[in-house]
């Protein structure tokens, strides 16, 4: 609330340096916040009696959405990137693989890796935990297990996110 929008009968009044200046009327805060140019704003309502401080409520508004978008600006987004591989995967497939997820992991992105288990592969599902273990070595230097593989119906999921950087 900001200047005739406060009804109270009494405030607290803080002004622009950070002094107060008492408890009055919020006709007579009003008043002082006319005469010095500036806007009168409820900080806290549910102080007895609410607290008022003498501002340019413009500049604070302005200094507050700058302030939001810098720390936007800053913010980190971490996708999640997914890598299907076989239970009958070749060798050079499974490093092509490894390969992307590697390129994934370097741009700070987690990344998913799958088995899609076919027919009778499902019986056999130690030959995709042997799978999944062999991705994981081929990026060891660069990643971190976060979840072991787990078999969940025919699906084997595993992930994988960047090794956090040592600092030196």
């Amino acid at each position: 609330m900001i200047n005739e929008e406060i009804r109270d009968r009494e405030v607290r009044v803080i002004d622009e340096n950070g002094e107060q200046l008492g408890v009055m009327p919020s006709s007579a805060a009003q008043k002082i916040a006319d005469e010095r140019g500036l806007d009168l704003v409820k900080i806290a309502p549910q102080g007895k009696p609410p607290v008022c401080k003498i501002m340019d409520y413009g500049k604070y508004r302005f200094d507050l959405l700058k302030r939001e978008k810098e720390a936007r600006k800053n913010q980190k987004t971490v996708e999640l990137k997914e890598v299907r591989l076989s239970a009958t995967i070749d060798l050079h497939d499974l490093e092509v693989k490894a390969k992307a997820a590697s390129r994934f992991l370097a741009e700070g992105n987690k990344v998913k890796a799958s088995i899609r288990f076919r027919g009778r592969q499902a019986t056999h599902s130690e030959i995709g935990t042997d799978v999944m273990a062999q991705f994981a070595g081929m990026l060891k230097d660069i990643c971190v297990i976060d979840k072991q593989p787990k078999l969940e119906g025919r699906n084997m999921t595993m992930f994988l996110s960047p090794k956090p950087e040592q600092k030196k």
